[in-house]
């Protein structure tokens, strides 16, 4: 059984979403650390031939308290990131459909950051067909002090994990023989270039998957999603 694990992001790009349906089962952090120049609360999107920076704004608090224990700002309007997104491709092509789906993400009135980022990667799952059955980390009965590696070999034994499946930029985060030694094949994943008009524009890949969503039909991301990768 393939097993995956990640922080939850918003917005993710299209490799995120390849991790997920390329694994039986995926596991959220939600009981590790917030990390503020991350991609947890903030993505990038195609505004006027260029890439900009959205958002999710957040209450302040301490910087060492879990994902789990943020909180979304009492200050966020819905209404404006979601005028953001229409300023930026109410010309695309399925911008209809993508932004309906949007809306219902985004006027969400969960105020914990880590249910409202684990409500948005769900949604945008079933809406890309993906079934992967997608887990939480802190609902899995391991040792929650161990750290890095040691808490991700004890998330896919938990689970029953015979390969674990990463992103490939976190190639050299782990080691091989010491999964082995758990019985653990590991492997990680390498998203091909994905390229598609953007409106005229010369082309930005890897923005958020909002951006694949707004120029590309779903059958075609599918096939993306499904097997636009290599394993290394």
């Amino acid at each position: 059984m393939r097993v995956g694990i990640m922080q939850p992001y918003f917005f993710p790009y299209v490799g995120y979403f390849q991790l997920i349906a390329a694994v039986d089962k995926f596991i959220v952090y939600d009981n590790i650390k917030y990390t503020k120049k991350g991609w947890i609360n903030r993505n990038r999107m195609l505004l006027n031939g260029s890439d900009v920076m959205f958002s999710l704004p957040l209450k302040n608090d301490s910087d060492a308290l879990n994902i789990c224990e943020r909180e979304i700002s009492s200050n966020f309007d819905s209404n404006n990131i979601l005028n953001q997104f229409r300023g930026a491709y109410q010309q695309a092509p399925y911008f209809k459909p993508t932004f309906l789906l949007l809306e219902e993400i985004i006027r969400n009135k969960e105020i914990n950051l880590f249910k409202y980022l684990y409500s948005s990667i769900v949604k945008t799952c079933e809406y890309l067909g993906i079934q992967t059955r997608i887990l939480v980390s802190s609902e899995i009965e391991i040792n929650h002090d161990l750290k890095g590696q040691d808490k991700v070999l004890a998330l896919c034994e938990a689970v029953g994990a015979s390969s674990y499946l990463n992103a490939f930029g976190g190639i050299n985060l782990y080691e091989k023989e010491v999964f082995q030694r758990k019985d653990i094949d590991l492997r990680f994943i390498k998203s091909l270039q994905f390229e598609y008009p953007q409106l005229g524009n010369s082309f930005i890949p890897w923005l958020s998957i909002i951006d694949v969503l707004m120029f590309n039909e779903l059958d075609g991301i599918a096939s993306v999603v499904s097997g636009g990768y290599e394993f290394l």
